[in-house]
């Protein structure tokens, strides 16, 4: 049995566990819940190793001692007792497509049966809520042992929907109603878990349900689902060997919820099984309905790269009010980099996690920003002239680009009227082939709104658009120049270009080009 196979994509702890597959030891998370509360929610993007941690737990509180020879939970200092046993309940809608209130209703209406059946309890009635509580008291009186429940993807059902708000909020309430049941059982239960991508404001779903412990900004429990840096060096020690670690880390490390930052396992397996440098994690499938909600609230990239959020902003959202933001977060094209108060609040410092969600994300928004036109031919050529440092060349890509935007395209959506469309498209150009982009460029004399590092040289881009009367109070160059913007990287030892650009919103193009 080879002792270094990749578990890549499998959620089963007793395949990975039996057929010889790395496992990277989670069971002290495990520990660590039930020595300090009982109910507990956690919310991590998909295919972060969710699954895979609830079905752990199924597997420890079923007793399976031989499951975890040789981890944590079976040493003493854990304080884990695989001679108690206790029934468990899991709800799983990772596989469900539910696209009606109907469809929802059959779906509890199937699982409650299969739990009376498995339980031998004859036929319950009522809403399923109401079933729910039936069989939960019947379950722990007949064993006589508390239940443990385990939901995965809670909320599939509500997101699945989500491009239409009236059947969303349907859906939500059911589960509200379904997952509130389990609040008055307490004395029946031994622990509950809940994991999602998502989490709802508490007037929704977590009305019901309102003594949950949120985990997911812990910064004990931050690298619950995937893979630290440490993980790598030593459990996939044999798979690294040789590998450049500081470029696998800006690829594919940088996922953080305020503790030890980590790693999508999915991303990292797959590339140490190809080895190849690729967006694996997000050509699984950007959502539509996040692809729509961009479209219809556009945010500038340059900001998401780096802004200042509250814990309201990255908490929770309510349907009918989506932030961008926040549903970004939630879905880990975003992620926190540090920590900062102001006053008494508490503020995080949001950005893309990686290079790799950097340079995807920057093409979807190059091609919801451009609309039909053709990204790919310039981004070929984009590379040489920038190692070959020739700004008219340059000039040449991105007025070409602008023009190639069908006017029909503009007559159909206000995305060139948002502050930042300008700075966006040209951010995305750049972002979306890997560069180091820094929006906001901090110096000692203000902020370039835009550098870009390449192998070769250094370009300083300042954006103005021009005003309504034709009048530009001063030019994007002279502000470089007057503020010795490149002063803070003269002695990197690359060129350094600068650029003033300044767009005019009626032609939708750029006007003036300036080179320093």
């Amino acid at each position: 049995m080879n002792p270094d196979k990749l578990p890549i994509g499998i959620q089963s702890f007793s395949e990975i566990r039996t057929r010889g597959f790395v496992y990277v030891d989670k069971t002290p998370f495990i520990a660590s819940l039930i020595n300090s509360g009982k109910y507990y929610f956690l919310s991590r993007p998909r295919r972060f190793g969710k699954s895979l941690f609830v079905d752990t737990l199924d597997c420890a509180f079923s007793g399976k001692k031989e499951l975890f020879t040789g981890l944590y939970l079976s040493q003493p200092e854990a304080g884990w007792d695989f001679e108690s046993s206790y029934p468990v309940l899991r709800v799983d809608f990772s596989g469900s497509s539910l696209h009606s209130t109907t469809d929802l209703g059959q779906w509890l209406v199937r699982l409650l049966a299969r739990w009376e059946d498995r339980f031998g309890i004859r036929e319950t009635q009522g809403s399923p809520g109401e079933r729910l509580i039936s069989i939960i008291s019947h379950i722990a009186e007949n064993s006589g042992n508390q239940v443990v429940i385990l939901i995965d993807e809670y909320d599939k059902p509500i997101l699945d929907n989500l491009k239409d708000p009236v059947l969303a909020t349907h859906m939500r309430d059911m589960l509200r109603d379904f997952y509130g049941a389990i609040k008055p059982l307490d004395v029946y239960l031994k622990f509950v878990f809940l994991t999602g991508v998502s989490k709802f404001a508490k007037t929704g779903i977590f009305s019901g349900l309102n003594n949950l412990k949120d985990i997911t900004l812990d910064r004990r429990y931050s690298a619950i689902c995937g893979y630290t840096q440490s993980d790598l060096v030593t459990v996939f020690q044999t798979h690294m060997a040789s590998r450049n670690q500081e470029k696998i880390a800006a690829w594919y490390n940088g996922y953080s919820w305020t503790g030890e930052s980590v790693y999508n396992p999915f991303d990292i397996l797959l590339f140490l099984d190809e080895g190849e440098f690729k967006s694996y994690w997000f050509e699984t499938g950007t959502p539509s309905f996040l692809i729509r909600l961009l479209t219809e609230n556009p945010c500038s990239l340059p900001v998401l790269d780096s802004f200042l959020a509250g814990e309201e902003l990255l908490g929770s959202f309510l349907i009918e009010d989506i932030r961008p933001e926040t549903l970004l977060f939630q879905t880990g094209y975003l992620t926190i980099k540090g920590e900062s108060r102001v006053g008494e609040k508490l503020f995080y410092s949001v950005g893309f996690p990686n290079l790799e969600v950097k340079s995807a994300f920057s093409s979807l928004m190059l091609s919801i920003l451009g609309g039909s036109a053709d990204v790919s031919v310039n981004q070929l050529d984009l590379d040489s002239i920038l190692n070959a440092g020739d700004p008219k060349r340059l000039r040449e890509v991105f007025h070409s680009f602008f023009a190639s935007i069908p006017h029909d395209w503009y007559r159909k959506n206000q995305l060139s009227g948002f502050e930042g469309y300008y700075a966006s498209i040209v951010y995305a150009y750049f972002g979306s082939l890997g560069y180091v982009v820094i929006p906001e460029d901090t110096t000692n004399k203000g902020r370039i709104d835009l550098t870009v590092m390449t192998r070769t040289g250094i370009w300083i881009f300042e954006f103005k658009v021009q005003r309504s009367d034709a009048r530009q109070d001063e030019s994007p160059l002279a502000q470089i120049r007057e503020r010795g913007y490149a002063e803070k990287y003269r002695a990197d030892g690359r060129s350094v270009y600068e650029i003033g650009i300044v767009f005019d919103p009626e032609s939708r193009n750029i006007v003036t080009w300036e080179v320093g």
